[in-house]
């Protein structure tokens, strides 16, 4: 036997740390099989969320279409018309084509961003929904930031104490307040806050987004002075559906061995709740936090009605009463969009919080 012939590996061979592995498998490690095993559960979620939109854009096209209302009575505004006038408007507006080429149409559109022209402002439908999209964020994100934060906080605080006195009036409280219809309790404080009851005068505006005629930091507050009644309504009424699930999330994580070892470790109550309960009892909230931010741009149609804010909510009712169809198919499949999209980061997230998702 040759010097060289004992020096070279044999193939198959083992060794002290078990067999030799030859081969491009060999470097292929546990973080490589996690890479793709994610990618793989990336790509699943993502082709989930792209049929979810594709059913969504069929649904927006018949579902609005069995509303019962004459589009191109309402652009006429009532005048008598002849019959040639309301034909020219129909082919105007594509309505005289069969129903199958105006919804190949619309989905070729929809699909290049282009999602109509509305009836009622005879605009596109796109620059409609940007002008109203900053109003909604500004009312419905502050309340979600508010409502998540609020809900989080007591919701935590309320499992830890489970059965005390607190903990059974927060919860109580909170599952009445959700039970509440937001347009009942919205009507409730303008009547109490806005009107006023009685020698108490009202405080606040009973609509609107701004008086008007104020500019700089003055206008700033008069927006912030009409904003309170609708940021309050929502925050009451959603606050609780965050408490509960994060309560019962930790309730589920209290008895669990490492919050026993902590403890015995020395560690405060406090410390072992913030650092190690929460964190792991997160993952329901998380998935809540995300649909919520959806809806923030959905914004809510009720609160924005009866509160007469200039948002997506309340041009939504706006259009569904003509029915303007291009407007109320483009609100729908954005509201359903924003709400599926940030379900889709939302899945996309767990394996980061808990690795055994996704595996």
């Amino acid at each position: 036997m040759t010097a060289d012939a004992t020096s070279a590996p044999v193939e198959g061979a083992r060794t002290a740390s078990g067999p030799v592995k030859d081969g491009p498998g060999a470097a292929r490690g546990p973080r490589a099989r996690t890479t793709t095993a994610y990618l793989r559960y990336v790509a699943g979620k993502v082709a989930g969320a792209a049929v979810s939109l594709l059913a969504v854009l069929v649904t927006s096209f018949f579902l609005f279409r069995l509303i019962p209302g004459d589009p191109v009575k309402f652009m006429t505004g009532g005048r008598q018309v002849s019959t040639e006038q309301l034909a020219s408007y129909r082919r105007e507006f594509g309505l005289d084509l069969p129903l199958w080429q105006q919804f190949t149409d619309y989905c070729g559109k929809a699909l290049t961003g282009d999602l109509g022209t509305s009836y009622q402002f005879n605009a596109p439908v796109v620059d409609r929904i940007t002008e109203a999209l900053p109003n909604t964020l500004l009312l419905t994100g502050t309340a979600f930031v508010l409502y998540t934060a609020l809900g989080i906080v007591l919701g935590t605080r309320s499992a830890w104490r489970h059965g005390r006195l607190g903990d059974r009036v927060g919860t109580g409280l909170a599952l009445t307040l959700y039970s509440v219809p937001s347009f009942w309790l919205g009507l409730l404080l303008i009547i109490t806050l806005s009107v006023g009851i009685g020698p108490v005068p009202g405080l606040f505006p009973t609509g609107g987004m701004e008086s008007g005629g104020e500019e700089g930091f003055a206008r700033v507050l008069d927006v912030a002075h009409h904003l309170v009644l609708p940021v309050v309504t929502l925050v009451a009424v959603e606050y609780g559906q965050t408490l509960l699930v994060t309560r019962s999330a930790l309730l589920d994580e209290m008895g669990s061995d490492y919050l026993t070892t902590a403890r015995a470790k020395g560690l405060r109550d406090d410390l072992v709740r913030r650092r190690h309960a929460v964190p792991n009892a997160l993952l329901p909230t998380v998935t809540l936090i995300f649909i919520n931010l959806g809806r923030t741009v959905a914004g809510v149609i009720l609160v924005e009605t009866v509160f007469s804010w200039p948002g997506l909510g309340g041009l939504f009712y706006q259009a569904l009463s003509v029915p303007d169809l291009p407007l109320v198919q483009g609100l729908f499949f954005v509201f359903s969009a924003a709400v599926i999209v940030m379900n889709t980061l939302a899945d996309l997230i767990y394996p980061l919080l808990d690795p055994r998702v996704g595996r």
